[in-house]
């Protein structure tokens, strides 16, 4: 009795030990700066590291092989004791079915992340209180990325995670730091973003991110013609959408990371009518014609 106790308790740490949601590789650049010492930025790299991908985000029990790739881009604009002014590229993806291409799902920068750390502080995620802009900010991106890429699983799958991040941004509206309010003159900020990302107006967004990756991109291997078709069609849903709201945000967070991908899928391969494609790639991401005009077979 006491060896099979044993072996249910090894068991359960592993577990719990591998099932956390991220491989999140984070790199923090202090170029900009000119600080010699670098020890404070080389020491929060790793601790930002040891906080996202040892952090429990969710209930759900991810295996190895299910964790999501992403990665954190920090560059430090200006430092001074322990306060920092810096920016945050944030990317991610996941796989695309029976291939071993990783598609990108989001593809962002945020310029308004100003945060104190003390070096070797504990970074530690309080769902209930907000006092810690760099907690804040990371785990707000961290329940973004989680909520798009479960999106692109099922149909607006990524709900809760929205929620969650919308958690936050209330808890830091009283925080005084930069990119959580709402802004009239700043339609880019992490309150719009989510906002946005729950709002019923902006639906179809959603419904693109689970059509184009499961009943498009999944089913390319088994049959190019069918996908590229339901690709083209989650191109025409946004056309609904920016008769309501033109230059909405969140189309322009879609082919940020999504560009280069559209242009290379109908490049090649069996031909849909490109002319068509072109005209609606134009109306819905002009901010991409050129990339738009490469489509070619």
């Amino acid at each position: 009795m006491r060896n099979l106790f044993v072996l249910l308790f090894s068991v359960a740490l592993v577990t719990f030990g591998h099932g956390q949601e991220l491989n999140c590789t984070i790199t923090v650049n202090s170029d900009q700066v000119g600080q010699t010492n670098q020890q404070i930025f080389q020491t929060l790299e790793r601790s930002l590291a040891d906080f996202v991908n040892k952090t429990k985000w969710t209930n759900r029990v991810y295996k190895e092989n299910e964790r999501l790739n992403c990665r954190m881009f920090i560059t430090v604009t200006n430092f001074d004791s322990n306060r920092f002014e810096a920016n945050i590229q944030i990317q991610s993806s996941r796989p695309v079915h029976n291939t071993s291409y990783e598609t990108p799902i989001f593809n962002y920068k945020d310029d308004q992340f100003n945060f104190e750390y003390i070096e070797f502080q504990p970074l530690v995620f309080n769902r209930n209180v907000f006092d810690s802009n760099l907690v804040g900010v990371i785990s707000y991106y961290v329940y973004i990325m989680l909520g798009l890429d479960e999106d692109t699983f099922s149909l607006e799958g990524g709900t809760e995670n929205f929620q969650k991040a919308q958690q936050i941004v209330t808890q830091a509206q009283g925080s005084g730091f930069t990119g959580w309010s709402q802004s009239a003159s700043d339609n880019r900020t992490r309150f719009v973003l989510v906002d946005n990302l729950l709002s019923n107006t902006f639906r179809e967004y959603r419904i693109a991110m689970y059509n184009y990756h499961r009943k498009g991109l999944d089913i390319l291997g088994d049959n190019n013609s069918t996908g590229k078709q339901v690709i083209a069609g989650s191109m025409r849903l946004f056309e609904s959408l920016i008769k309501r709201r033109p230059n909405a945000f969140l189309i322009q967070t879609f082919f940020d990371a999504k560009s280069e991908e559209i242009r290379n899928i109908f490049s090649d391969g069996p031909k849909v009518d490109i002319v068509t494609l072109k005209e609606t790639l134009n109306r819905v991401a002009p901010f991409y014609s050129s990339t738009w005009n490469e489509i070619s077979y």
